[in-house]
């Protein structure tokens, strides 16, 4: 019986060098691996020998006999991974420890944020093979009180799957040589020329720190937010936690349709009582209980085939118990390539368009549709949206322009989510939201690592392999003298 991997995989690859086989794919040196939305095993070629299950830092791993019914489209999904021929090596490479030049002395390195990438980057810069003294010092700075960034903040609290990752970094807390400095905003409470010069080398994991704005009239309205504020606010974010949104209005809309904007939308519908138990910041639990929302409008530019949720994200909203999800689109002939996972999504999507709907609360898939203007006399009243039409370039890429026809959607609550992009750090380079490096390196001395290294794309596992191309370029540094 081969063992099958589901919803939560955070792509860490752990399970990769577990398996004694090489049934996982993608591996982080095949080329599909950054941008693979999970992994899969291969039921062929799987021993059942469980190794990943153990491997696994979130529990996504399971056995196929063990599978609950929501569970079981992933079966398929595996299988189908595999059913066009592959060619891959007898076993995945390992990537070698970074190893210390011992003539060169100790290494100290801070590392600014606290986030998976900061972590990751950690573990790799004190790892050491056993008996070899340690010869590297991390301080690690976090401007809140609490460290793990996105896991922490961004993760949905009825993800608590996902948010088992957090043990992996409670572990490599205490691991020697690992200091955390909280209640630190390096730029304000250090001033990022001290602390360069404090240590050997500087590695910024500070993220992608802001949501793209939408421009439209009205965006500035009250009842207009960024989801990324939202899920703030759910999750207890003391920079947000203090914040009411008025949940009165029946009718939501969320532009955008990535993660974000399904963790939004099953939270705003799900039932109370089934997050009191969750990590849900006990003020939005409260706010929830009285909400009156019960449809939420979940709308996107592009087509089907371009949505930017993933397979294990819908196919954790298509197992709610508390709603029903409506698809409003043209599903015969979507336009543009379909991969993979696209495939997968729009399977599912079919699927769930064939099923009855009943008097339940609603999120509803829209298409081809774009924001041009938030009404309201004094609060967001309605969104006014452009059709789109699609059309495909030649790289395969789909574009939507908008169109004449015009739809007015009611809503008294607009969150967008329309993506994320960095924030410059002064005496460093930045353009298009990230700042520019080599192989982490932005300078002898200066690194970057996460969101800020490579923009907002991968899950929470891609900021290992990131972290570990990044402590190799640091610790080569190191090792030639070119630190100071």
């Amino acid at each position: 019986m081969p063992h099958v991997v589901t919803q939560s995989c955070c792509n860490d690859a752990s399970c990769v060098y577990a398996c004694p086989v090489n049934c996982i794919h993608p591996t982080p040196d095949e080329p599909d691996f950054g941008t693979a939305e999970m992994l899969y095993i291969d039921p062929v070629s799987c021993v059942d020998c469980g190794a990943c299950v153990s491997a696994c830092p979130t529990g996504a791993i399971s056995r196929d006999t063990k599978l609950t019914a929501d569970q079981r489209v992933f079966l398929d999904i595996n299988a189908e991974f595999y059913s066009s021929a592959r060619e891959y090596n007898l076993m995945a490479r390992p990537v070698p420890m970074a190893r210390l030049e011992p003539s060169r002395g100790t290494l100290r390195v801070a590392i600014v944020g606290s986030g998976p990438a900061a972590m990751y980057a950690a573990d790799e810069l004190l790892a050491r093979p056993t008996g070899e003294p340690l010869r590297v010092q991390v301080d690690m700075y976090e401007r809140l009180s609490q460290p793990y960034g996105l896991v922490r903040h961004g993760v949905a609290p009825d993800h608590a799957d996902t948010k088992r990752v957090g043990r992996v970094f409670d572990r490599i807390r205490r691991e020697e040589g690992f200091t955390l400095r909280t209640n630190v905003e390096v730029g304000k409470d250090i001033p990022h020329d001290d602390l360069r010069r404090r240590y050997d080398a500087v590695i910024y994991a500070v993220g992608a720190a802001t949501d793209r704005k939408l421009d439209v009239p009205g965006v500035d309205l009250p009842g207009v937010a960024s989801a990324t504020d939202f899920v703030a606010w759910y999750n207890g974010h003391p920079d947000h936690a203090d914040r009411d949104y008025d949940l009165s209005a029946r009718r939501a809309v969320v532009i955008g349709n990535g993660n974000v904007a399904l963790d939004v939308a099953r939270i705003l519908l799900t039932d109370p009582n089934r997050l009191a138990d969750t990590t849900i910041a006990p003020r939005a639990l409260a706010a929830l209980r009285h909400s009156k929302i019960e449809e939420v409008v979940v709308a996107g530019r592009r087509g089907p085939l371009q949505s930017a949720f993933t397979t294990g994200e819908l196919s954790g909203l298509l197992a709610s118990p508390d709603l029903d999800v409506v698809i409003e689109a043209d599903l015969s002939d979507p336009v543009g390539a379909a991969d993979f996972a696209a495939t997968q999504k729009l399977r599912m999507l079919r699927a769930a368009a064939g099923r009855s709907v009943g008097d339940r609360k609603r999120i509803v898939f829209r298409y081809q549709l774009s924001p041009t203007r938030i009404l309201g006399a004094e609060r967001a009243e309605q969104v006014e949206f452009a059709h789109t039409a699609l059309t495909l370039g030649d790289d395969g890429s789909v574009a939507a322009a908008p169109a004449d026809e015009r739809e007015l959607v009611d809503a008294g609550l607009v969150l967008t989510s329309i993506g994320y992009h960095g924030v410059p750090i002064p005496g460093l380079p930045f353009d298009s939201g990230r700042i520019p490096h080599d192989a982490g390196r932005v300078r002898p001395g200066v690194y970057v690592t996460g969101w800020i290294k490579r923009g907002p794309t991968g899950f929470i596992g891609t900021n290992k392999s990131c972290a570990q191309e990044t402590v190799h370029t640091l610790i080569a540094d190191h090792n030639a003298g070119t630190l100071r």
